[in-house]
This record gives structure tokens, sequence and C-alpha cells, in this order.
């Protein structure tokens, strides 16, 4: 069956892949489309798996929120390089992946790689196919749903870091400026109490050698080591921070003066706890030359 033009601009439509590709997919396949399209699925498939254990550090955090600041789910999907994280088509399927989640709620990242998208395609099928249109590993790595009575405030600086805050009471201008204190401050909870008892175990431990080693009276270390353990705790919990736009008030006293409380936050950066491998960059450019 000849192959022409108009078949070869179908199926380029149809898949997102190149003309060669799919000239070459029509001739093996005789001309029958839909076959075509079935073996590029396959080999889509088959060049997914192989990148699946590349090191994909880069990428976006995402954040989608309801109309009425309800609700809202923060994404991160990773590339192996920030030039396919700008890539349009990268772009536009983290984007359409959050959105579908923030209507369907998934429960876990399982489900969410179950969720079908508009093109009746699986999130995950999706991104198996997007792995073999760009060449690199891409991976849906994480998310967080949040869903209050009161408002979400939520920020994110570039597509790297991202944040939301969950408040009862004040406003939407506090819930946003809180949700860019976090992405500044990077606490690790909202309040002390809120800290975990091993951290507060790990840090009583370091702070009490330091005293010990400075050779005062133990009554004197004892001081020592309350007062920086109280220093600690503030540093790292939001509500003890001094507040980023006023350093003289603390986020405590900050959400107080509004009649608001913090019931939670989630912070994201790309590729963070992912270790990343030294390449040789130019190693890197000719192995996916090679199509490894």
């Amino acid at each position: 069956m000849a192959i022409t033009a108009a078949l070869v601009k179908e199926l380029r439509e149809r898949t997102g892949s190149g003309m060669m590709e799919c000239k070459k997919a029509l001739v093996e396949a005789n001309g029958d489309i839909e076959l075509a399209i079935e073996e590029m699925r396959k080999a889509g498939l088959a060049k997914a798996d192989k990148k699946a254990d590349r090191v994909a550090a880069e990428g976006i955090i995402a954040i989608e929120v309801s109309s009425d600041n309800k609700n809202a789910i923060m994404l991160e999907v990773n590339s192996e390089t920030d030039f396919v994280a700008k890539a349009d088509d990268f772009v536009a399927f983290v984007n359409e992946v959050a959105q579908k989640a923030l209507t369907e709620q998934p429960a876990d990242l399982d489900a969410l790689k179950e969720l079908k998208l508009d093109s009746g395609e699986t999130v995950e099928s999706k991104r198996q196919a997007l792995v073999a249109k760009i060449g690199e590993n891409i991976q849906v790595r994480r998310f967080t749903t949040m869903s209050t009575d009161g408002i979400i405030g939520f920020y994110r600086h570039g597509d790297r870091i991202g944040t939301m805050v969950n408040i009862q009471g004040g406003d939407e201008e506090l819930a946003r400026d809180l949700a860019m204190h976090v992405a500044a401050s990077r606490p690790q909870a909202v309040s002390p109490d809120d800290l975990s008892q091993e951290l507060l175990d790990k840090e009583r431990d370091i702070v009490a050698t330091q005293a010990k080693d400075s050779g005062k009276p133990d009554n004197i270390i004892e001081k020592m080591i309350e007062g920086r353990m109280a220093k600690f705790v503030n540093e790292i919990s939001l509500l003890g921070q001094p507040f980023v736009k006023d350093p003289d008030l603390t986020v405590e006293k900050l959400v107080k003066q509004a009649g608001a409380t913090v019931e939670g936050f989630a912070f994201y950066e790309v590729g963070e706890g992912i270790e990343k491998a030294e390449d040789n960059f130019a190693e890197e450019v000719m192995a996916q030359a090679r199509g490894k």
C-alpha cells in the first residue's frame, strides 16, 4: 500500500511523533494506521521502561486551586534536564495532570497515574508516550492535596518551589503572605509542638555536646542547652519565625493580630531528596544521541 503524505500527517497528529518515525511505522504496518499506532505504543512503552532508571531531578512544581480557594493540589513532575522541563509538551502534560487531580482528588500516586485524561489516555500511558517522544525519563513523583473550610494560600517561585498554606480566619492576602513566607523560610512544622521527638533529641544531643565542651559549670551548661533548644525550635517552626515582610513581628503574632490560625502547610522543591549523578555533560549528550 502506498504511504501517502496525508496518512503520515494523520499519524503524526494522532501520536505526536516525528514524520520519519511515522512513515517508518506505516511502512512496517503496510499502511494500516491502527496497527502502526499499536506498534508505536508498544515501542514507546519499551523506551519508557529502558529510561526509567535514569535520574530525573529537574522538572516542575504545579499548583492548582479551586475558584473558592477551598481545595488545592501541588504536584511535582520530574525530567532529566531543565531544557525538557521548559518544553511545551512537558509543561502541558504537568498542567493537565494537575487540573485532573484537583477535580478527581486521587487517594495516592497509584490512583493518580490511573486517572483518565480528557483524551481518554491514563496519566501513566500519556507519561510513557511523552518519554518515547522526548527521549528522557519523566516521572510523576509526588503530590499533596489540601482541603479546608477556611482559606488556602499558595505561592510558586518560578517552576521550582511551591507552597500551600491552610488558614482559618484572616483573608486571602494573609494566606498568600504566609505561603510566600514558607517558600523563603522553609519551616519544618507549624509550631514547636509539631516537631518530631527524634529531631528534638538529635538536636539536643548536638547542643549538649557543644555546651559541655565549653568547660562551664553544670548549672550554666543546662541553661545554655535550654536556651539553644528554644532558639532552634523557633527557627524551624513557622509560628516562631520572624515574618519575612516584617522581621520585628513573629508569624505567631501576625496571625493572632489577624484573628487567624494556621492549620497546616506544604513545601515542595524540585528534585528535593533526589541524588543527582555527576555526569560528564559531553558524554551525556553523546549517549542521548546514540539513543541510550
